[in-house]
């Protein structure tokens, strides 16, 4: 099962995230436990007083080795810098295992994302703008989008729900899909899954879906052991794609050094954009798709996607977005 998190900020700019922990698939109350109050507490009272070693301090070993206390402190710092003391806070909900608080600075509002785990210790910590809601974003795609692959591949999350979908409680990728290849058991390796070359969708060529831009590809991100995530760079090797209709297409997780395309290019439906990898927050070989209505992913919201004409199932459907369990194949493939 892919475990994934992707509460990031744009990997244009200067990121605001300290780090990322993996934590899914449990379940977690929704009034404000006692151990993220006091850890909140904590956290404001050691980050008014400039006591950036103090924060570090509540870190996890985890968190820890992932992020040592130079790079902490240097975002904390920078992060004083912009926006001031923290003068008030409000708990708002948990999202995928993270408390969110609505804090108040002395330079601006933010959103403050933290876990902590049973020992009273920060495993994941990162802050984003505040966005008020907005009705202003397209429902669906305009872009004519064909699937980024060629052959039968499973979707692993897809759909509108948290239960078909663990995307759908992050704004900016909550009609995404994680897609995956089955064989015709379902299982999505051979032998015993211990390597990447075991999984069938590892070094599968991923296509590009539309005519478009080539606005952000990063490469050269290892690809993981099967079952053991990075929880660092989430996305992995990764692409954005920006239509003619200013949608913006991401695609994730692609094999190390696989990436063929640079930012300025500009690609043809169908191209060959990379290979399908591990890199990444994630636990085997699988693509990561969406569609978003901006390059920036601290201000962008998931749209919907639709695909033009694929097999579903065995059955042609056109104009059709996949939910979890479907196969799909482009229907002219068959």
């Amino acid at each position: 099962m892919m475990i994934k998190l992707f509460p990031f900020n744009s990997i244009k700019k200067a990121t605001l995230t300290i780090f990322f922990c993996l934590l899914s698939g449990f379940a977690f109350p929704q009034a404000e436990s006692a151990i993220s109050k006091q850890s909140f507490s904590n956290f404001k009272k050691y980050y008014n007083a400039s006591k950036f070693d103090s924060i570090y301090g509540m870190f996890s070993s985890q968190a820890k080795t992932s992020l040592p206390f130079e790079k902490t402190n240097a975002f904390l710092h920078s992060l004083k810098s912009k926006y001031g003391n923290i003068e008030s806070y409000n708990f708002t909900a948990y999202d995928n295992a993270f408390s969110v608080y609505r804090t108040e600075f002395e330079k601006g509002q933010l959103l403050i994302n933290i876990a902590v785990d049973e020992n009273n210790q920060i495993n994941g910590l990162f802050v984003k703008p505040y966005l008020p809601e907005t009705s202003t974003v397209s429902k669906r795609n305009t872009t004519a989008m064909h699937l980024p692959f060629k052959g039968e591949w499973t979707v692993f999350w897809g759909g509108d729900t948290k239960e078909l979908n663990q995307h759908a409680g992050v704004e900016f990728q909550k009609n995404a899909f994680d897609i995956i290849m089955t064989n015709s058991a379902n299982k999505s390796f051979k032998s015993n899954g211990k390597t990447n070359e075991d999984y069938y969708a590892f070094g599968q060529q991923i296509l590009s879906p539309c005519d478009g831009e080539i606005v952000v590809a990063v490469d050269g991100i290892k690809d993981n052991i099967p079952g053991v995530a990075n929880p660092l760079y989430i996305p992995g090797n990764s692409i954005l794609l920006k239509t003619k209709n200013n949608e913006f297409v991401f695609l994730a997780h692609f094999k190390q050094n696989s990436i063929q395309v640079k930012q300025g290019d500009l690609v043809k439906q169908g191209q060959v954009l990379g290979l399908c990898g591990n890199s990444g927050n994630s636990s085997e070989p699988h693509l990561h798709f969406h569609l978003q209505n901006v390059d920036d992913l601290l201000q962008a919201t998931g749209i919907k996607c639709y695909f033009e004409k694929i097999d579903v199932n065995g059955t042609t459907k056109m104009n059709y977005s996949p939910i979890k369990g479907d196969r799909i194949i482009e229907a002219k493939q068959r």
